[in-house]
């Protein structure tokens, strides 16, 4: 009797087999792709489906725009993704003739260069304005992170429509706009839920901590005279964007601050994603008391690219702003307060136009309110200090930990699609290639 359990492995062995014998048969000339990523998180995405495509093509150029990590795949980035990292709608506007200089001399390098396909990386303000230039050129445009147009103004969905051929999505609550529009969307999942070590999850915390402290020096250093006196060890992550720490992280100090007077033995670590933005959050602590000065370490480790979930793994909980780092808490398991503040005037605008109430992904993902959040007014030191206090409580420390695992497991069930073979299997469709 043929045991049944293998058939889906076997059928999607088949699949890749035979997507891989297209990719061999195209490949007379090279694959130039043009890709742009906007932003840090942006940059471990391109990167992600940038390994995956050289795995199947090692005759791929590519062109555009990336940071370290795209750099590492083989990307010559034509200037700074920094240049493109803008949040909020008010602070675009005063960015705007340099973000319109960008698009040119991206458009004019991706025409020099006669680019097959362009995948613009989450930023989607800016890469489906670059889409919409090349779609009618003939290059096959993809949109890798939908526009959250399930969350606000679905009637983007015609824009988007004419500037691509397919967009990729992270999550399953995003298809059903483009279901309803007819337009080609597959949910492939975060990559976080390929690349995010398990094994972090499978050693005790204890281990864990000893471990992230033993393989760097400026752990070792903070830690050496309080290694057995701490309390609890809280791991903070203010944002990546320059805007972002200048003003969440004052509001996470005023927290902290009045954390370490109801317990002196409490210790975080911020976690940062380069030296720059390291020298950045120090100069912020720096300008606090000496008292608050001590209760924090920010670490930057160029040895381990994974750094932060280290961190966050070794850390009982996580106070955080609202992104990317919401989810790599909830598959790491574990329970966070997640704090976030923008311009007011954008904010207003924003309240107006979403749909959704939450700004967590875990809570978005679950639709109910899992994880706390502490957004704008609410985002005081008084609120910081009460939630996290609370937090720590065994009986709420067990409820969310318990929440965010289950709302994991859904999710990992409903992201099944590899980005690089969907993309592959779009361009054969429209290409005309019958499958």
């Amino acid at each position: 009797m043929t045991d049944s359990s293998i058939l889906p492995k076997d059928a999607d062995l088949i699949d890749q087999i035979a997507t891989q014998q297209r990719v061999s048969e195209s490949k007379s000339t090279p694959l130039i792709i043009g890709i742009v990523a906007g932003e840090v998180s942006g940059d471990s995405l391109g990167a992600d489906f940038m390994q995956q495509m050289n795995k199947l093509r090692d005759d791929i150029v590519w062109v555009g725009v990336g940071g370290t990590k795209m750099q590492a795949q083989g990307l010559k980035s034509i200037f700074p993704l920094e240049r493109l990292a803008v949040m909020g709608l008010v602070e675009v506007m005063s960015q705007l003739p340099d973000l319109f200089k960008a698009r040119r001399e991206l458009l004019s390098e991706f025409k020099t260069a006669g680019i097959d396909w362009f995948i613009g990386v989450d930023a989607p303000d800016f890469n489906l304005r670059v889409s919409k230039k090349l779609k009618p050129k003939g290059v096959f445009c993809v949109q890798y992170v939908s526009p959250s147009i399930w969350a606000w103004r679905e009637s983007r969905i015609h824009g988007i429509k004419t500037a691509t051929h397919l967009v990729l999505c992270l999550f399953p609550f995003e298809l059903p706009v483009y279901e309803r529009h007819n337009h080609p969307a597959i949910c492939v999942g975060h990559p976080l839920l390929r690349t995010i070590d398990q094994s972090l999850l499978e050693i005790p915390i204890n281990q864990r901590r000893s471990e992230l402290v033993w393989h760097n020096d400026g752990l070792q250093q903070f830690f050496i005279d309080r290694f057995d006196d701490v309390s609890q060890l809280i791991c903070v992550m203010p944002g990546s964007r320059r805007g972002e720490i200048t003003s969440i992280l004052p509001l996470m100090l005023d927290g902290i601050q009045k954390l370490i007077v109801l317990d002196p033995k409490l210790c975080f670590i911020i976690p940062t994603v380069d030296q720059n933005h390291q020298y950045i959050v120090q100069d912020v602590i720096d300008q606090r008391s000496e008292e608050l000065r001590a209760a924090i370490v920010v670490i930057y480790d160029d040895s381990q690219p994974a750094f932060s979930q280290y961190a966050m793994a070794a850390s009982d909980i996580v106070m955080l702003a609202s992104g990317t780092a919401t989810l790599e808490a909830m598959l790491l398991e574990r329970p966070m307060v997640v704090i976030y503040q923008l311009n007011q005037l954008t904010y207003q605008l924003a309240k107006r136009l979403v749909k959704v109430p939450y700004v967590a992904l875990p809570n978005i993902l679950a639709n109910t309110a899992i994880v706390p959040e502490l957004i704008q007014e609410q985002a005081s030191g008084d609120n910081i200090c009460r939630t996290v206090t609370r937090l720590l409580q065994p009986r709420a420390y067990a409820e969310q930990l318990n929440d965010l695992t289950v709302t994991k497991r859904l999710l990992q069930q409903q992201s099944n699609h590899d980005p690089a073979n969907s993309v592959i299997e779009q361009w054969f469709i429209q290409e005309g290639y019958n499958h």
